[in-house]
């Protein structure tokens, strides 16, 4: 997989990368709130403002060490912006469900799609790549497609805000792994692909006198640029973190954000946590943990 720089990185954890890592992950535990203040806006309107001023922070970075040769290339290759633009419309799809599902009082249902997203790429790399599954692995998909199985009995059709996020997610990580470009020009040419119909869509809301970009007060309009902020920093901290850390130390840090957000959604939210998802919850934190137990033995033995 494609890096920033052609230096080799060491399969080892240091402070500067456990630094980025916990920042990334913190402001994502933390994103709920923000997602709450822009609840009144519509979901469309705020992936629209989150897709373009992402594009000069990460436009910014980029300059800033010098790194936009890999990004010109991969501009002129037909091939990597088409597989560009498959992860791109996948990461709007993941956000459109998010920003969606936090305003509309089910932050528990992002949570728990969080949680199920590590065992839906073992899922994948056991059904695309042919990936061998540990019993233990197998124990712990079984265990989380039971907690959906109750989900479903119990609302009556399939928890489609978890898995949304789960298949968007998982399937937005296996493709992005297969673009050979670093991470942080990667986000820019996603951006770039989906600012065209994201300004043509802000633009239409302004003519029609349907957006909030300071035509309802400065605060929205605060709050719309702010997106940008939230949207592009924790995933720049994150990818230049995840390439100072050992994949064991990143795979048992993931599971931050997905337990802050649950923990905002019952306590600070207060949304219903009903019969169901007390069976669901403690049946995925029991597949989470057949399927972490290893790696934490492997973690303390290095």
């Amino acid at each position: 997989m494609a890096t920033d720089t052609a230096v080799e990185v060491k399969n080892e954890d240091s402070a500067r990368g456990f630094a980025f890592a916990l920042a990334a992950y913190m402001l994502w535990g933390f994103l709920p709130f923000y997602m709450k203040a822009v609840a009144h806006i519509p979901p469309t309107e705020v992936i629209a403002h989150r897709i373009l001023w992402s594009i000069p922070i990460a436009g910014g970075v980029l300059l800033i060490l010098r790194r936009t040769d890999d990004l010109k290339l991969a501009i002129r290759n037909p091939r990597m912006l088409g597989m560009a633009a498959v992860t791109a419309l996948l990461i709007s799809i993941n956000w459109g469900i998010y920003v969606w599902a936090i305003g509309a009082g089910r932050a528990l249902d992002t949570a728990l799609g969080y949680f199920i997203n590590p065992l839906f790429s073992i899922f994948l790399g056991a059904v695309l790549l042919k990936e061998k599954l540990a019993p233990a692995q197998k124990v712990a998909i079984t265990l989380a497609a039971i907690a959906v199985a109750v989900l479903t009995y119990d609302a009556g059709g399939l928890p489609w805000v978890a898995l949304g996020l789960t298949f968007s997610w998982g399937f937005y990580a296996f493709f992005r792994k297969t673009l050979p470009i670093g991470p942080n020009q990667g986000f820019l040419l996603e951006v770039l692909l989906l600012s065209v119909p994201a300004l043509g869509y802000i633009a239409y809301l302004g003519a029609t006198g349907h957006g909030h970009f300071f035509a309802t007060g400065a605060a929205d309009a605060l709050l719309l640029l702010g997106t940008g902020l939230v949207t592009a920093v924790p995933l720049l901290f994150y990818a230049n973190g995840a390439k100072l850390l050992r994949l064991s130390t990143i795979g048992i840090m993931q599971y931050l954000p997905p337990t802050m957000i649950f923990l905002i959604a019952v306590f600070v939210f207060k949304e219903p946590f009903g019969a169901a998802k007390m069976i669901a919850f403690p049946l995925i934190w029991l597949a989470l943990g057949i399927f972490v137990w290893p790696m934490l033995r492997q973690y303390r033995k290095q």
